[in-house]
């Protein structure tokens, strides 16, 4: 809309002897309720006009409509002059841009961005909050490359430490090498059913010590299980022969079973990080901040840095015996990761809980100079809780990714079998249906609420076909290629149309702000922006769909032209959901 903004540029300039700038100028898209489809706001204008803002917006409209072709009519409500465009406009807009191959191809933009996300550990399988973790990495990747940045994705795995030391103890201890082949268990299940183990038989043990006179916090340091779990991490970090291999094989399990997790999900990483090779950075680090005063050494040696002139604390940084804390390994992963790729920009995608952390991980690198340091970002996002209650994880009542998955597929089924949506489907294109179906309902859901909002996420409301849900964009999306099959028109060439009715206008419109839709989105690192305006778009045609006869038209050439609306419609309803992670069935 650059060419509205020059033209009241020139209009202040004309009517009123008054240079103004583009920064003057507040264009807004015009309210639903009014007639026009931008909006100019006048009262900054009426400093120079000496008249009331609604003087001022009549002033200004009626010069618009004589110098500007594409003006067609406003009206002045208030303070508000809302333009109206012409049918050649929107026709134009069709016809070179959004009917163009090239109309959903990002232009590179020079810039690289890492996305770092998931983030699992190795001793237990995938839940609830890990998959809203993996959509939204997914989907922000997705929107960032759609706006023109090369993006890596990246995946730290958490595949050290005494959690997964207490599955292994117990794997030795109680599972008489059982293995996801011979249990049929799928490998990061099997894992964690050890790690549960571990914690119900370590639960035990503290009783048993509280009964014979320990206290709590007693009981707990000397129960012998947790004893060995930690001897079992030493002797890792030793290299002991024995335990990396068991180590080592118990993970192998854990990814493969992630692995499949993943594929179900439609996520995928460019870069894996591993925490047992990065446990160890970050002490160059803290002697470089110690060398430059960054950091400061107390009596027992230990490491920190005084965070509270910027209203946080005092921060640990290595502890008195030389060891690590966890920032420490942050520190050091952030150098890597900048000295791997040399990004602009470096999104973290961690939940809400962690948000103190990575304000003080940001401060630190910014304090030592680091210049990349600007370009750090925590995406930071909401619980999500089912209608039963809030997610657990080491009582085995944990929301399970993979039987989540399974439970969406059954309802997909269940609803659109109800539905009567599959007759003279093969069972093979049913299952793939429902997984669509399914996938589609969850990651809609849980990508359509603004990440930071802890949310509820309810799987029966997900897939109603009728609701502001991920089914019923695909829904549309399968009838308006039904139309088109059934069609069976060549829509390459222009179509001499010269008049719109508003329903038709509107459908143009609301295609001409993808682009713009996807560069919010991406400045905000919300899917929400896109998962809304797909929506949107979607409602859009169903009412174009209903009032408008599209195979019926009066003649060829409207029938075309509708025809090329809605081939345009599907386009840009398959590209948008594509940044959700979301397929669109071509039938339905």
């Amino acid at each position: 809309m650059d060419f509205i903004i020059e033209a009241a540029i020139k209009a202040v300039k004309t009517l009123y002897n008054t240079d103004v700038t583009a920064a003057d100028v507040n264009l807004q898209e015009t309210r639903k309720e009014f007639e026009g489809q931008v909006t100019i706001v006048t009262f900054p204008f009426t400093r120079f006009s000496k008249k009331s803002p609604e003087q001022t917006g009549t002033d200004i409209g009626e010069f618009l409509q004589n110098e500007v072709a594409e003006v067609s009519g406003f009206n002045v409500i208030k303070g508000f002059l809302n333009i109206s465009l012409s049918d050649a406009y929107w026709l134009h807009q069709l016809n070179n841009t959004i009917l163009k191959p090239d109309f959903t191809v990002a232009k590179p933009n020079g810039k690289k961005v890492m996305v770092e996300y998931s983030s699992p550990n190795t001793n237990k399988p995938l839940h609830l909050g890990h998959v809203r973790n993996n959509l939204l990495g997914f989907s922000v990747s997705e929107i960032l490359a759609a706006d023109g940045y090369e993006v890596i994705k990246a995946n730290l795995v958490n595949d050290r430490g005494i959690h997964i030391c207490k599955s292994m103890l117990a794997w030795q201890k109680f599972g008489n090498g059982e293995t996801p082949a011979s249990s049929g268990l799928k490998g990061d299940h099997l894992v964690g059913k050890y790690y549960v183990i571990f914690d119900k038989e370590y639960k035990k043990e503290i009783d048993f010590l509280k009964e014979i006179g320990q206290t709590e916090d007693e009981a707990k340091k000397n129960a012998p299980l947790i004893k060995e779990a930690q001897e079992m991490l030493q002797q890792w970090e030793a290299g002991n022969t024995e335990v990396i291999e068991l180590w080592k094989t118990m993970n192998g399990w854990v990814y493969e079973g992630f692995t499949e997790t993943y594929n179900k999900l439609g996520v995928s990483f460019d870069k894996y990080y591993y925490e047992s090779n990065t446990y160890l950075l970050g002490k160059d680090i803290v002697e470089e901040g110690l060398a430059s005063g960054v950091f400061f050494k107390k009596e027992d040696g230990s490491a920190w840095i005084d965070l509270t002139a910027d209203g946080l604390d005092e921060k640990l940084v290595r502890r008195a015996d030389g060891t690590s804390v966890y920032i420490t390994q942050d520190l050091g992963t952030a150098q890597l990761k900048y000295d791997d790729y040399q990004m602009d920009q470096s999104i973290y995608v961690v939940g809400n809980e962690q948000d103190y952390h990575f304000k003080v991980l940001f401060l630190i690198l910014e304090k030592l100079g680091k210049a990349w340091a600007k370009g750090l970002y925590h995406l930071s996002y909401g619980m999500v809780d089912l209608p039963s209650g809030k997610m657990k994880s080491r009582e085995g009542t944990v929301v399970d990714a993979d039987d989540l998955i399974a439970e969406m597929e059954q309802t997909a089924k269940t609803q659109t079998e109800a539905l009567g949506k599959v007759e003279g489907y093969s069972d093979e294109d049913k299952n793939k249906l429902y997984h669509m179906i399914g996938m589609g309902a969850l990651k809609y859901f849980l990508l359509k609420v603004e990440p930071k909002k802890r949310l509820l996420f309810d799987p029966n409301e997900s897939i109603d076909f009728q609701g502001h849900t991920g089914p019923f964009i695909q829904y549309t999306h399968a009838r308006i290629k039904s139309v088109l099959s059934r069609a069976g028109v060549d829509l390459s060439a222009q179509t001499p149309v010269d008049r719109l009715d508003s329903v038709e206008r509107d459908l143009i419109i609301t295609l001409t702000q993808f682009s713009e839709v996807i560069s919010q989105a991406a400045k905000n690192h919300s899917p929400a922006i896109i998962a809304n305006y797909v929506y949107e778009l979607a409602k859009t045609y169903n009412k174009f769909y209903h009032e408008k006869s599209i195979l019926q038209a009066e003649d060829d050439t409207l029938k075309k032209f509708r025809l090329q609306l809605s081939s345009a419609t599907a386009g840009v309803i398959s590209r948008g959901m594509s940044l959700l992670g979301i397929e669109v069935p071509e039938r339905m």
